[in-house]
């Protein structure tokens, strides 16, 4: 008979549906798998764990900013490559490349515009370009935002996040950069005028050395890792292990480095509360 004939099984072959990809992340403080439009809908905050997640320049102004109230200052200004830089990777290739997976024209974004109706300027640097490493257009940029704020009696915001420091592709053009602002910064302090600086996920090296720990007051998302060299680099150097936590948020706010730790869920309430009362 043909029931006999059959073979046992029978191997049903189904198209495998494809999943786009961006849909899931995984959290780098937890290890919990995320939808990434819950995650966007916390402000890129674990809900788990409230890791922080990198925030490119364009969504920190969002954060911050009143919606449509952004202006933002030179934003076609773009590096050269003053020292013909050559490596594994050139300077001016690496430039263009990151021009091109950013969007931006460098690492950091300035402009004025209303945070819950206070004009403010404004500065955030992205630590997708280059880490977020300050050059000599970063110094400029950065310059100008804060002389910009003296001239016209306003409060300065600068956000870094800056794991590259001063830039090394431009060798003394970028350390340049930290004397620069730091000035700009002093005019504007004599002025009695407010500047509030916020650090986040990292905040190192060059930038924390100038402007960065200029603040009038000093403020950090949680966690983040603010210091001037990596922990592995002075663990090597004097050869000690380093304490729990070292160079974190929570850490530097109990020795004094900084003023206050918020969440980025309170951080555009606190600032205006803050400029309030600075001004």
């Amino acid at each position: 008979m043909a029931l006999f004939g059959k073979p046992k099984y029978t191997i049903v072959r189904v198209k495998k549906k494809e999943m786009p990809d961006g849909l899931w992340v995984k959290c780098e403080g937890c290890s919990e798998v995320l939808y990434n439009k819950t995650l966007e809908e916390n402000l890129k905050v674990c809900p788990k764990c409230e890791y922080h997640f990198l925030l490119t320049a364009e969504e920190r102004v969002n954060t911050l900013i009143d919606k449509d109230a952004f202006l933002e200052h030179d934003s076609q200004m773009s590096s050269r490559d003053p020292l013909d830089f050559k490596g594994h990777k050139s300077y001016a290739d690496k430039l263009t490349q990151d021009q091109e997976a950013t969007g931006l024209k460098e690492a950091a974004v300035t402009g004025e515009g209303l945070l819950d109706n206070r004009k403010v300027i404004i500065a955030v640097t992205d630590s997708r370009f280059i880490m977020g490493s300050m050059g000599s257009v970063v110094g400029e940029k950065l310059t100008r935002a804060i002389e910009t704020a003296t001239k016209n009696k306003l409060p300065i915001i600068i956000v870094s996040g800056s794991g590259g420091g001063a830039r090394m592709y431009e060798g003394m053009f970028s350390l340049m950069q930290m004397a620069k602002t730091s000035a700009a910064l002093s005019y504007h302090h004599k002025a009695r005028l407010p500047f509030i600086s916020v650090l986040t996920n990292p905040t190192m090296a060059g930038v924390m050395a100038s402007f960065a720990g200029l603040g009038d007051l000093i403020i950090a998302e949680p966690k983040a890792l603010i210091g001037f060299t990596g922990p592995r680099v002075i663990e090597q150097t004097i050869k000690q292990k380093l304490p729990a936590g070292f160079q974190r948020s929570e850490f530097l706010l109990e020795h004094g480095l900084i003023d206050m730790i918020v969440h980025r869920k309170n951080m555009k309430s606190t600032l205006g509360e803050l400029i309030d009362y600075l001004s």
